[in-house]
C-alpha cells in the first residue's frame, strides 16, 4: 500500500510554521509527525500539500494509495483501523477526516475528497495538532510515547559519572557527550540524540530530548516537557518549548511555552514573556481570522517562522507571533504579530528585500554543509509573493 500524508485547509491555523513545511514535517515530542507515521506504518510516505511546496515534498502516486491527514499523531488502535479501509472508505471523526483509501486517478486536480462514497466513524482516541500552541502543550505526552517507541529493545549509552543523574529514566545514542550535568527523569525521560553534548553545569528536568548533534550550553536550565530538535545550540533559561531543528537560543534569556522553527537565531538575552500580569488567557494571531484569537491558555510564549532572527536584548510580549525570514531588534516590548520579511522593531519595519534574504539563506546553509538550491529559492520566492499583502506595516 501507498501512504500519503496530506493537508487539509486547517494548515493555514498553524502559519507561520507551515508557510515552508508540510503540516506533517512539524516536530512535536522528539519525532516530527511524518516520522511517527512511518514508524507505525512501517513504510515511507510522501506529501500532498500546497503546490509551491510540492517539489520539496513530492507526492508519490500508486494504483492504491491511503490518504492520512498529517496533523494527527498516530497510535496502533488507528493504524489498524486505517489498514482496514477498503476502496473510497474515509475513516473520519466528527467533521475531520483521518485517513481514506483511494485510487490513483482520484488524485487529479481538484477536490479528491470527494472520491469517498462511504465513511466509517473512528473509535479510537488521538491527537491532534490544530492550532500553533497544541505543539508545546502537548509536547510532554508525545515525548513521553516518542521515548518509549525509539528506546524499544535498544541499549543506552552509559552515563559519565561526573553527572548528577536523579531516577534512571534516559536514554543516551552513541556519540553524545555529557559532562557535569545534573539531570532529574522523576518528571520525565531524557533523550540524547546521537552526538549531541550537553556541556558542563547544565540543570534538565525531564521529559527532555536533545536531538542529534545538537548542543546544551554551561549552566543552562532547561525545565520539560521540552524538545530541542537537531543540530540546535541552546542556553539560558527554557521551559516547555519546541525547536525543530537547526535554531540557535546559544545565550542567556528567557524562553517558555514557545516553538521556534528552523534556521531561527535568537539573540543573547532575548527574552519571551509567557504569562499575563493579569492572568487573563492569552491570545494569538490568527492567519485565517486576520486578528487575535483566544488561546484558552494562561501560559503562552513566542510562535516564530522559519529563518527569523532577533538582535540582543529583544524583548517579545506574552503571545506573539513572527512570521518567516523577519529580522526584529530594538528596545522595547515588541508588537504581538510581526509579518514575515519584514526588518526592524519597535522604531518600525521595513521591507527586508527577497535577495538579501536569500544571501543570508545561502550562507547559514553553507555553515552547516548544506546547500541552499533552485528548491530551496523557489520556496522562499514564493512564500515572499505570498506575505507582501502585508505591505501596511513596513514604514
Amino acid at each position: 500500500m501507498n501512504y500519503i500524508l496530506f493537508d487539509n485547509f486547517r494548515r493555514n491555523n498553524l502559519l507561520p510554521l507551515t508557510f515552508t513545511r508540510p503540516v506533517c514535517e512539524i516536530r512535536i515530542g522528539i519525532m516530527t509527525m511524518r516520522e511517527k507515521w512511518e514508524h507505525f506504518l512501517g513504510a515511507k510516505t510522501s506529501s500532498l500539500t500546497e503546490d509551491y511546496l510540492s517539489a520539496k515534498f513530492p507526492i508519490r502516486k500508486e494504483e492504491n494509495n491511503i490518504l492520512i491527514n498529517g496533523s494527527v499523531c498516530p497510535n496502533e488502535e488507528l493504524i489498524r483501523e486505517i489498514q482496514s479501509l477498503k476502496q473510497n472508505q474515509a475513516l473520519v471523526d466528527d467533521t475531520v477526516i483521518i485517513a481514506m483509501h483511494v485510487r490513483e486517478e482520484d488524485l487529479g486536480e481538484g477536490d479528491w475528497d470527494k472520491a469517498v462514497i462511504e465513511e466509517k466513524a473512528s473509535e479510537t482516541p488521538y491527537t491532534k495538532i490544530n492550532n500553533s500552541w497544541d505543539i508545546f502543550q502537548h509536547n510532554g505526552e508525545a515525548l513521553k510515547k516518542d521515548f518509549a517507541i525509539i528506546t524499544k529493545g535498544k541499549k543506552s549509552k552509559e552515563l559519565s559519572k561526573t553527572n548528577t543523574l536523579i531516577g534512571n529514566d534516559i536514554f543516551i545514542e552513541e556519540g553524545a557527550r555529557i559532562e557535569c550535568a545534573t539531570l532529574n527523569t522523576e518528571t520525565g525521560p531524557i533523550y540524547i540524540g546521537k552526538d549531541a553534548v550537553i556541556m558542563e553545569g547544565a540543570l534538565i528536568r525531564g521529559p527532555f530530548s536533545l536531538g542529534g548533534e545538537s548542543v546544551v550550553k554551561m549552566g543552562a536550565k532547561i525545565y520539560g516537557p521540552t524538545t530541542i530538535g537537531p543540530h540546535c545550540k541552546v542556553g539560558g533559561e527554557i521551559n516547555n518549548s519546541v525547536f525543530f531543528g537547526y535554531s540557535n537560543k546559544a545565550h542567556d534569556g528567557y524562553l517558555g511555552n514557545s516553538v521556534i522553527g528552523e534556521w531561527c537565531n535568537l539573540g543573547a538575552d532575548t527574552n519571551t514573556s509567557n504569562l499575563k500580569n493579569n492572568y487573563e488567557d492569552v491570545k494569538l494571531w490568527s492567519y485565517p481570522d486576520q486578528t487575535f484569537v483566544s488561546t484558552g491558555l494562561q501560559f503562552c510564549g513566542l510562535i516564530m517562522g522559519d529563518h527569523s532572527k532577533t538582535g540582543i536584548n529583544t524583548m517579545f510580549n506574552t503571545g506573539t507571533v513572527v512570521g518567516v525570514y523577519s529580522n526584529i531588534y530594538g528596545s522595547g516590548f515588541q508588537r504581538n504579530f510581526i509579518p514575515s520579511f519584514v526588518w526592524g522593531g519597535t522604531h518600525g519595519f521595513s521591507l527586508y528585500h527577497l535577495k538579501k534574504a536569500m544571501d543570508v539563506a545561502k550562507r547559514v546553509y553553507e555553515r552547516r554543509g548544506l546547500e541552499f538550491n533552485k528548491i530551496e529559492r523557489d520556496v522562499l520566492e514564493n512564500v515572499f509573493e505570498k506575505t507582501l499583502n502585508n505591505v501596511s506595516v513596513y514604514s
